[in-house]
């Protein structure tokens, strides 16, 4: 007999060689319930690795999402440290240009100083508002604690209490946060 001539008994059993007794046709009852109760257990472990799949796929999304945010935050304020510093410099020259005299205004020999020093100004606060810098506005409206920062009470008829009636400092915001807050005088009823 050649291998081509085996008996059909003989070719069945070589198929089944690598085939573990339980699996072939006709093994026994527990070995089907083995193998059933190992299915459903690698199909719970499978239905496991999913979930953590996805838990670990919005976690990496939601850093992601994140470091983006805190990258646009970071871009968006970075001058924050160095417009605080630059404030008091700001506050100094509106100081010169408010301290001069309308004499000297006038008069021909210092004009040139005083047009630089309000073009100087002018230039400082065209970059404050290029880079998200402006002013906060305080006189004539209520006194908002998240902007203004009462100095003093002032008694005033004129005004309804808690509005600011003058500035001592000027407040200023970088985009949506607050960078100083306005220094000011706050009405009051008169006595």
């Amino acid at each position: 007999m050649t291998e081509n001539e085996k008996p059909l008994d003989q070719a069945a059993e070589d198929e089944l060689k690598g085939v573990p007794e339980h699996m072939r046709e006709g093994g026994d009852e527990d070995a089907s319930e083995g193998f059933g109760e190992a299915l459903e257990s690698l199909k719970r472990d499978l239905e496991a690795a999913k979930q953590e799949v996805l838990y670990a796929q919005a976690e990496t999304q939601n850093v992601r999402r994140r470091l983006e945010r805190e990258k646009d935050e970071a871009r968006a304020y970075a001058a924050t440290g160095f417009a605080r510093d630059i404030l008091s410099v700001a506050d100094n020259l509106a100081r010169a240009v408010q301290a001069i005299p309308e004499g000297l205004r006038a008069d021909e020999s210092m004009k040139g100083l005083v047009i630089g020093l309000e073009a100087t100004q002018r230039e400082l606060e065209k970059v404050f508002a290029s880079h998200g810098i402006t002013r906060i506005a305080a006189v004539g409206l209520p006194l908002d604690p998240n902007q203004h920062q009462a100095m003093i009470e002032v008694p005033s008829a004129d005004h309804e209490p808690g509005t600011v009636v003058s500035e001592m400092q000027a407040g200023w915001m970088i985009k949506d946060r607050l960078l100083r807050a306005a220094m000011v005088a706050v009405a009051k009823k008169p006595d």
